[in-house]
């Protein structure tokens, strides 16, 4: 994971969410975040492989302080403006709704079941 190498081998979630902010105070105005996630994987078809691959986008904006004890990782600084709430608030149900991760997850299942049914 790419995030998690952000603020350094070995960096606590903490570290991250601060090392986050403190490079972000430079743009000022600057607060919107987006999470990205993508997925793939390959189908065999007559011993041909064919890539599947899926995408998910969760758009919000950085706090500029630590929010809920929910989740990992950007969590508590990941504000989610259709439920006015850090991402660290939202239960796990709710956040893997709403998550890029679990977006890309329900896409690859729904491309994946596609091509079973072609």
């Amino acid at each position: 994971m790419i995030s998690a190498r952000y603020a350094g081998v070995g960096a606590s979630d903490q570290d991250m969410c601060i090392n986050c902010y403190g490079n972000l105070k430079v743009f000022q105005k600057i607060n919107e975040a987006r999470g990205l996630s993508v997925l793939w994987c390959l189908w065999s078809m007559l011993r041909i492989l064919f890539p599947v691959i899926a995408q998910g986008v969760w758009e919000g904006r950085i706090l500029d302080h630590p929010i809920g004890e929910c989740g990992f990782g950007y969590d508590p600084v990941f504000w989610v403006p259709e439920h006015n709430c850090a991402s660290a608030e939202l239960s796990a149900a709710v956040k893997n709704s709403l998550s890029h991760r679990g977006q890309a997850l329900r896409s690859l299942t729904d491309l994946i079941k596609a091509r079973e049914l072609s």
